[in-house]
């Protein structure tokens, strides 16, 4: 058994059956699947448990959260390497035997991050990311590293389009799971996997994305939470490399910067003053993100963000 499939699912009955298919039609087949129900009061788990594939097994708990429900998964993996797909999504069918290509070719790589297409535009995300920085093969971040090119690694690295090694994933810790965290849980395992390990990066589009199905990653009409590498980045701090850290706290004042700016346009000035305030330092003037932080933490913050969410 060479790949470990993992699918949280949480009343997704609507979704299960379809990604599921695009698992079983993978041109790669050396897998297995291991669907997580996270307590789902649908018939998600029901479809699950009769789909047509003996590689399939349903791991049911009460709901803990996706990241909970990944870990969860790992935990029963037998696997070499694992894949995670979320219970809406889809793979293109060569999605994992390109992974595993890469990976093999790569074996000091931890990980192959995939390009996707959104849904429901089907619009594919490969010049975007080349806009940011981001090109196809292996990266090491180093002290040198753009800040911003490194948040941006960081965000196209998701679930659905990553693969890891399964020692990669145990060193590091899995996922995020505290208080059935919804929001920014992976980002704090693949944050410490880039600080420490080679990554590979493959544009080409491999997965299909729901935005039109998914709740978490869809925009809301409240701000999200502040990510947990936000709200406790002592232990992406002790798992970084020494001479890393200088670059780490620039990428967690970025996006502390960034969350500043929601927070502040939704009206909440003590969450953005208080991420602004744990996150500056004389050098953090020059980073993206931060006068506007400063903007929208200041009483105009709120103001500024009725007008835009009534043109929204």
């Amino acid at each position: 058994m060479l790949v470990s499939v993992i699918i949280p699912l949480f009343n997704k009955g609507p979704y299960i059956a379809r990604c599921l298919v695009s698992v079983a039609s993978q041109t790669f087949n050396d897998f297995e699947v291991i669907v997580v129900d996270d307590g789902s009061t649908d018939t998600g788990a029901a479809q699950a448990k009769s789909f047509p594939d003996d590689r399939v097994r349903v791991i049911s708990q009460t709901n803990r959260g996706p990241g909970h429900a990944r870990n969860r998964g790992v935990d029963a993996a037998r696997g070499e390497l694992i894949a995670f797909l979320d219970a809406d999504d889809e793979w293109l069918p060569s999605y994992l035997s390109e992974s595993v290509r890469l990976l093999t070719s790569n074996p000091e790589a931890a990980t192959v991050s995939s390009g996707y297409l959104e849904m429901p535009s089907g619009l594919s995300t490969e010049s975007m990311w080349r806009d940011r920085g981001i090109s196809s093969g292996i990266h090491r971040l180093g002290s040198r590293t753009d800040p911003m090119l490194a948040v941006h690694m960081l965000a196209y690295m998701s679930p659905c389009t990553t693969v890891v090694r399964i020692d990669a994933f145990r060193k590091y810790g899995g996922f995020y799971e505290k208080n059935r965290c919804l929001y920014g849980e992976d980002a704090f395992l693949w944050l410490k996997v880039l600080l420490n390990e080679p990554v590979l990066f493959n544009l080409r589009p491999e997965v299909i994305i729901r935005r039109d199905a998914s709740e978490l990653s869809s925009n809301l009409t409240a701000p999200r939470p502040v990510e947990p590498f936000l709200s406790e980045p002592d232990e992406i701090e002790r798992s970084c490399p020494e001479e890393l850290k200088l670059l780490m706290r620039k990428v967690l004042a970025i996006r502390a910067y960034k969350t500043a700016c929601v927070m502040g346009l939704w009206g909440d000035r003590q969450c953005a003053t208080d991420l602004r305030r744990r996150f500056s330092s004389p050098m953090m003037p020059s980073l993206p993100y931060f006068w506007a932080s400063l903007v929208c933490a200041s009483p105009f913050g709120a103001t500024i963000g009725n007008v835009l969410h009534r043109f929204r």
